[in-house]
């Protein structure tokens, strides 16, 4: 077995280059790479370094809830994570394990486990086990996807998505055939059908948060699907997902003074998915800008849990769900219910979407404090009240990248900028800078189309 996952770990990183001569001109021995066992195929998938704690961070790099002083950001050596941060196109992921690598490498576990399972016998003695890996493996292929469809590709509209690039669909592990751009209708089919294969075979919970489980698959499926501008079927599955877990944190109940407030695999996370938290988001660099922190009403708990001072009227995120430095990027019970109430805002179902939202508050207010509910009749103000809610609760989560793209889709017009720089970068609503380069060397190597 040791022989096979080393094995696997070398062809994963021979992944990378997606198409290189070299690494073509011999087909990989089958018998070599064969896991034989379930077990074998559950060590493979807990691998947690590179499948749990290397998700792609750009998301969060190139948003808008922080900055970085001009003296800090000089003396970051990372010059690809300072080209996102600037929306600089070109030259953004350095090296070979980069954000592109990690979220294809994703996707190959989850080819080799589902290309071997097919020669282990389903029967009543292990029929538990070979559903849960399998589902795991299609968990794991359609994050892998959403994470680069995220980054690499446009917002999804409905109208354009048959004729908009994607990224490359990866459906096995064979080398031998070249990667291809697919097109964004294609990958989010291909995404939404591992999601949903995921959560027809996983349990409804697993012995730890890095194994995927079916609520975890649901709240992936409400993710994409809000992603995709698609209210019914993000609201149905964030009813899902919270059917079986909709338990929120007290705010109340944390210690607010505590250099990290959440412990890890706890409260309210339903898979644990971090980034490996590059320099440009440490907390002595990344401060939140002032006019978000400022949204923040004094009895609203989020104000001290979430943040830390670190001089006059400059503040630090700490509210990581991964119980450290490293961005929580998984879904969790709080973005599930905000999914719902987006969803049933849009579709003028108000008193449901206040009820989710006011629900969510509760949770967060000053217990000694009166709190007094979201009330509205009028669509566009009870939408209002979901999104500056939605921002402030996943700050620091890569959901404000993508709902900007999405928003902006649906005419919000947001402009972005990064106005504590001298330089000043600015980023016009759907610009195309919203879709990050591809790694040149990928480019190169497989002679696929660079985003423009």
């Amino acid at each position: 077995m040791k022989r096979n996952l080393i094995f696997y770990c070398l062809i994963a990183a021979a992944f990378t280059l997606l198409g290189c001569k070299k690494y073509l001109d011999k087909k990989p021995d089958k018998a070599l790479s064969t896991i034989s066992s379930l077990y074998d195929m559950q060590s493979l998938l807990d691998d947690y370094v590179r499948l749990n704690t290397e998700t792609a961070a750009a998301a969060v790099i190139a948003s808008d809830d922080y900055y970085v002083k001009d003296a800090a950001l000089a003396a970051i050596s990372q010059e690809g994570d300072k080209r996102i941060y600037n929306w600089q196109k070109g030259n953004q992921f350095e090296g070979t394990l980069n954000g592109w690598y990690y979220s294809y490498l994703t996707v190959y576990y989850g080819n080799a486990v589902l290309e071997d399972i097919s020669d282990v016998d389903r029967n009543p003695a292990n029929q538990t086990t070979w559903d849960n890996v399998k589902g795991q493996a299609h968990f794991f292929k359609g994050t892998g996807m959403l994470f680069a469809a995220s980054i690499w590709a446009a917002a999804y509209e409905e109208a354009t998505a048959g004729t908009t690039m994607g990224v490359p669909i990866r459906v096995n592990t064979d080398f031998n055939i070249g990667s291809t751009r697919a097109s964004l209708e294609q990958c989010y089919a291909q995404l939404i059908d591992d999601f949903k294969a995921a959560a027809q075979l996983l349990p409804p919970s697993q012995v730890h948060v890095m194994r995927p489980s079916k609520v975890a698959a649901y709240a992936m499926l409400s993710r994409a699907y809000l992603m995709m501008n698609k209210y019914a079927e993000a609201k149905l599955y964030a009813d899902s997902a919270l059917r079986l877990n909709n338990v929120l944190l007290d705010y109340n109940d944390l210690n607010a003074a505590a250099t990290n407030p959440f412990t890890a695999y706890k409260g309210e996370v339903l898979f644990h998915l971090a980034t490996a938290n590059p320099t440009i988001l440490n907390q002595s660099n990344a401060i939140v800008v002032d006019e978000l922190y400022k949204q923040y009403h004094a009895d609203d708990l989020r104000k001290t849990v979430f943040f830390r001072s670190v001089g006059v009227d400059q503040y630090t995120f700490k509210g990581n769900y991964t119980g450290g430095n490293a961005q929580f990027l998984g879904p969790a019970v709080d973005e599930v219910y905000l999914n719902r109430a987006e969803s049933l805002a849009r579709l003028n179902q108000l008193p449901e979407a206040l009820a989710d939202l006011n629900h969510l508050m509760s949770k967060r207010w000053n217990k000694n404090k009166v709190y007094l509910p979201y009330a509205s009749n009028d669509q566009a103000t009870v939408i209002d009240y979901v999104l500056k809610e939605r921002r402030k609760e996943l700050l620091m989560r890569g959901t404000r990248w993508t709902d900007l793209k999405r928003l902006n889709k649906l005419g919000a017009n947001l402009e972005i900028g990064r106005s504590y720089n001298s330089g000043g970068a600015v980023l016009p609503a759907n610009s195309q800078r919203y879709v990050l380069s591809i790694p040149e060397e990928v480019i190169t190597l497989t002679g696929m189309p660079q985003n423009p």
